[in-house]
């Protein structure tokens, strides 16, 4: 019993381990999805917690929204901008006004300070607006 339960904890450290990385995803809008102006954009993320921009909390950080730019390289600072909103208050949603036309959309996550936790905390979609 005692090599079963072993083989049984060995088998699901991989699944464990996976279950621990951070990821961000789109909750809505949904990859390819025709939107029409303003739209909702909800976010989400596990293994960090989300917190107000400036907040200098450990494993933490806000969702910035970049507009049709990739993801900012790890611990470079990601740009206030037109293309570079800052969710700045902790929210995980938001509505977004774009005129009509094809976006690519990608949640970034960054700290504190700012800065972006890379490619590995970002995801990006795309989305037609009407």
């Amino acid at each position: 019993m005692k090599r079963f339960l072993m083989a049984a904890a060995l088998a699901c450290a991989p699944l464990v381990a996976m279950s621990q990385q951070s990821a961000v995803s789109f909750i809505e809008p949904r990859d390819g999805a025709t939107v029409r102006s303003p739209f909702a954009v909800k976010l989400d993320i596990i293994g960090k917690e989300v917190t107000k921009a400036g907040a200098d909390v450990p494993n933490a950080g806000h969702y910035v929204l970049i507009v049709d730019e990739g993801p900012v390289p790890e611990g470079q600072p990601v740009p206030a901008d037109a293309t570079h909103i800052h969710w700045k208050n902790g929210q995980a949603e938001d509505k977004v006004r774009l005129p009509a036309g094809t976006y690519r959309l990608t949640a970034q996550f960054a700290n504190g300070e700012r800065e972006s936790y890379g490619v590995s905390l970002s995801r990006t979609i795309t989305v037609t607006v009407k």
